[in-house]
């Protein structure tokens, strides 16, 4: 339990130190919040507590595919704002295109040889 907390915690940690970035330098902040810490985080974690690299390996390209899915979003955000759409609109609208992707990629990855 002490472990979830602490992961939990480092986690929080990186979000929130990428909001303060983003208060003055949204670019410096955009740019912090693409880098993988999370997944690679997630993948020190994975490691602990089961250090097998075929694992591993199954545990990284599946992020990678599922990466691919979310990217739309980042798009279709700014679209969004910059036609008018309310700033929670476009974020669940966005969110709900990430979703759709995903479920598509889980639905047609596997038939497309894509091991996920």
């Amino acid at each position: 339990m002490l472990a979830f907390v602490a992961k939990a915690l480092l986690a929080g940690v990186m979000i929130a130190a990428i909001a303060e970035i983003g208060r003055r330098l949204p670019a410096a902040a955009a740019l912090v919040a693409s880098l993988p810490l999370i997944s690679i985080l997630g993948m020190v974690f994975l490691w602990f507590a089961r250090p097998d690299a075929e694992n591993m390996a199954q545990h990284a390209q599946a992020t990678f595919w599922f990466v691919l899915p979310s990217l739309p979003m980042f798009l279709a955000i700014p679209v969004m704002l910059r036609n008018g759409v309310n700033f929670w609109a476009a974020l669940v609208l966005g969110c709900v295109l990430t979703v759709v992707l995903y479920l598509g990629m889980v639905q047609w990855g596997p038939r497309l040889g894509i091991r996920l």
